[in-house]
């Protein structure tokens, strides 16, 4: 690895992102899975997340190596949830969706580095808790999320006609531990050039 890096996505991105989707559809069917199959995420998606300025790129020697949305509004799929429960139902999260990394740099340990990445951006803008969903199917995306501390929390429904369950998963940075506090005159500005 050389220069690695974390910054928001751009429109010239979005050959570079759809690459790295398709790669991860074909590996999502081939491990048996019915997440991604029927079009969704496509070209539109991550086109008005870049717009939103949600999508984020993983960049490695000057190549988009991994891609992930970083969503601080609300989810609507997460207002229900059956067979448990959100640890903190009523506090702001952030959700983190649509997470690829290039099937060329694999194995590599980036899932950790995204991720870091993604948990600290969301720190700066004042975010403790952040949640994720995947298909039961999806051990990778699984053992990521378990990797971070992300917690079961149950199941939730997206908009998916062949398998719309997914397993729900939550991590609250800062239960467990005291932050010293930080000068905001000091973090604004690295906050606003997010």
């Amino acid at each position: 690895m050389a220069e690695i890096y974390l910054r928001r996505a751009q429109a010239p991105d979005l050959d570079a992102i759809m690459k790295i989707i398709k790669n991860a559809k074909s590996l999502l069917k081939e491990n048996g899975s019915p997440q991604w199959q029927d079009g969704y995420p496509n070209r539109e998606t991550f086109a008005q997340d870049i717009a939103m300025q949600t999508n984020w790129v993983l960049v490695d020697d000057h190549q988009v190596v991994a891609t992930a949305t970083l969503q601080l509004t609300p989810e609507p799929t997460y207002r229900i949830i059956t067979n448990g429960q959100w640890s903190q139902p009523n506090d702001s999260y952030a959700t983190i969706h649509r997470v690829a990394i290039s099937n060329e740099y694999q194995g590599q340990g980036l899932s950790k580095i995204l991720f870091s990445n993604l948990l600290t951006v969301g720190q700066m803008q004042g975010i403790k808790n952040f949640r994720l969903d995947t298909h039961r199917n999806n051990k990778a995306m699984q053992h990521i999320a378990e990797n971070f501390n992300f917690r079961k929390r149950g199941i939730i429904e997206v908009n998916e006609k062949n398998d719309p369950e997914r397993i729900a998963y939550e991590l609250n940075l800062g239960t467990h531990h005291q932050f010293t506090h930080i000068n905001n005159d000091f973090m604004q500005p690295l906050i606003d050039n997010l």
